[in-house]
């Protein structure tokens, strides 16, 4: 569930999936910075119950990019985070991981979101 507020300058997303991994539940604040024209993706996981490294970027031409840094598996790597194929009822996203300084991608987390009405 996607939640609009402070007049559309953020929202709030409850997540709770079952995947191949396993139960996931987590919340995203995304916040919007007007003077940059980008926004922050905040993520906490139910079982970690801390925020995440915030991953930065904006849309342009209705796509969204989105990057940081964080560990995995003991070293940094670059996070890519993706929104296209945004119509008013639904969306892609996709979130990619690369450890040589994103020359190359690994994919590992795919969603189609549709809007519930």
């Amino acid at each position: 569930m996607v939640r609009k507020i402070w007049d559309g300058r953020a929202n709030l997303v409850e997540l709770e999936v079952d995947g191949p991994t396993g139960h996931v539940e987590g919340l995203s604040l995304r916040l919007y910075n007007p003077q940059s024209h980008q926004w922050s993706l905040n993520f906490a996981n139910v079982k970690a119950s801390t925020l995440s490294v915030p991953t930065i970027g904006e849309f342009k031409n209705g796509r969204g990019e989105f990057y940081d840094q964080e560990p995995f598996n003991g070293r940094m790597i670059l996070v890519r985070n993706v929104w296209s194929d945004i119509t008013a009822n639904s969306c892609r996203f996709e979130q990619a991981f690369s450890d040589d300084g994103g020359k190359t991608w690994e994919t590992n987390w795919i969603a189609v979101d549709t809007r519930v009405k």
